[in-house]
């Protein structure tokens, strides 16, 4: 029975949640694996940061493949083969992980940009772009939290630790698969219509379009939100992938359940950081990422006396300075690169836009745990954590010097359509220094 008008955006959040869930198991269920394989870290690290390699395509193809197929045949599409990931998953060697992590990203990146067009527009005309916005955001922060938590429970206290959490996430994606059947399809017809008869929208000579990487292209990008990049899922990737394992020795018998719980945790935080985010966002400099990266910072050299003192308390606690910073870099990078897109994105493009190709520069952060694990030989994680603190005042310095400059002044962008409201965004309005939702 299709789900009622009023609720019929559920299921598509549901699939974002999914997806979300997919991506993040592997955080405990690296632990496992570190337990009961004789794998190494190193080869545990790039097991993790091979989903870069599949979400990156996912996220730039993602909106393409939305306008072209549809939402519906897209998410749908995309399910199916994160639940086919995880039954690869489930099997105990490294060739099938390596290829499970590789088409999860992808999976992940398909529905994170195809299923938020998809619940934005099941939302209905009635419901502000802020409140879908958030729907989406909650979504996606809550699969994240949850495939962590569940993944590390599930491993902890029932049999099949490295199979049932990888199983466990399939059957959630058959049932969302079985709850989106009744959704109907959101792509607009009308554009391909007028582009197939070559109608108004096909028709040359009609001005020069906004390009939709436009934002991209811009100095301040490149000076003020490029630099900050990496620390979005550098600073989340460092709390739950890279401290838990060094205090698992406090923990035994523990580790898969404090590592799905630390990963919650920072998720959490993030989520709930977003909108200080917003509140934070100045258009004539660059406050709300600044914060945002002394934040990582600081919490960065807590990870680093955590590690020093092999202590559980300053993990958790340097989580949840870590997830506020995640959760403020992110918010800070979409609110600058909103302002920097001057014009919706050209109906007639079928490319990735600036906020797909943003989510791809942050998703540069996935390596951290494989930069870090190949050079623990060489230095200590408290070390080599500072020294990542270090980093990260040198690119501080440079968006500080950029703060207050080639600002895109006068200039009012249009609320930005499907893509370019990212699947963790809480900017969905002309840009402000404090939107009304965050008030």
């Amino acid at each position: 029975m299709p789900p009622s008008r009023t609720a019929r955006w559920l299921p598509a959040a549901a699939a974002v949640a999914v997806a979300a869930w997919g991506a993040n198991q592997f955080t405990a269920l690296a632990t496992v694996y570190r337990a009961r394989t004789d794998w190494s870290a190193l080869s545990l690290a790039a097991m993790f940061s091979v989903y870069l390699v599949g979400l990156v395509p996912g996220l730039l193809l993602g909106g393409p493949a939305a306008d072209r197929y549809g939402r519906r045949r897209t998410v749908r599409g995309a399910l199916g083969l994160s639940a086919a990931a995880s039954v690869v998953l489930a099997l105990p060697d490294e060739p099938s992980v390596y290829a499970a992590r590789l088409a999860t990203g992808f999976a992940a990146g398909l529905v994170f940009l195809a299923g938020t067009a998809w619940l934005r527009e099941l939302s209905g005309p009635a419901v502000p772009p802020e409140r879908a916005a958030r729907r989406a955001m909650y979504a996606t922060g809550t699969g994240f939290a949850a495939g962590a938590l569940a993944s590390g429970v599930l491993a902890e206290w029932l049999p099949g630790p490295t199979v049932l959490p990888a199983l466990a996430h399939a059957l959630g994606c058959l049932l969302v698969l079985r709850a989106t059947r009744g959704l109907p399809e959101t792509k607009p017809e009308a554009r391909a219509g007028a582009r197939a008869a070559g109608g108004p929208e096909s028709a040359p000579g009609r001005g020069t379009p906004p390009h939709r990487t436009a934002a991209v292209r811009h100095p301040r990008f490149r000076y003020v939100v490029l630099p900050a990049s990496p620390a979005v899922l550098g600073a989340a990737t460092v709390a739950y992938v890279v401290l838990p394992p060094l205090v698992a020795d406090r923990v035994p018998g523990y580790a898969p359940l404090f590592s799905g719980l630390v990963a919650a945790l920072t998720l959490a935080t993030g989520v709930v950081a977003q909108p200080f985010a917003a509140r934070l966002d100045d258009a004539d400099s660059a406050r709300a990422t600044l914060t945002a990266m002394a934040t990582v910072i600081a919490g960065l050299l807590l990870g680093a006396v955590a590690a020093a003192r092999d202590s559980v308390g300053l993990v958790v606690a340097a989580a949840v300075v870590l997830g506020t910073g995640y959760g403020l870099t992110l918010g800070a990078g979409l609110h600058e690169v909103e302002r920097l897109t001057r014009h919706a994105p050209d109906p007639r493009a079928s490319g990735p836009t600036s906020a797909s190709l943003y989510q791809s520069t942050t998703s540069s952060g996935f390596l951290t745990p494989l930069l870090l694990a190949g050079t623990a030989g060489h230095a200590s994680y408290p070390a080599l954590l500072a020294g990542m603190a270090a980093v990260g005042l040198l690119c501080l310095a440079v968006t500080a010097a950029h703060s207050r400059r080639h600002l895109p002044a006068g200039e009012h962008p249009e609320p930005p359509t499907r893509e370019d409201a990212s699947v963790q965004s809480v900017a969905s309005t002309p840009p402000r220094s404090r939107p009304p939702w965050a008030e």
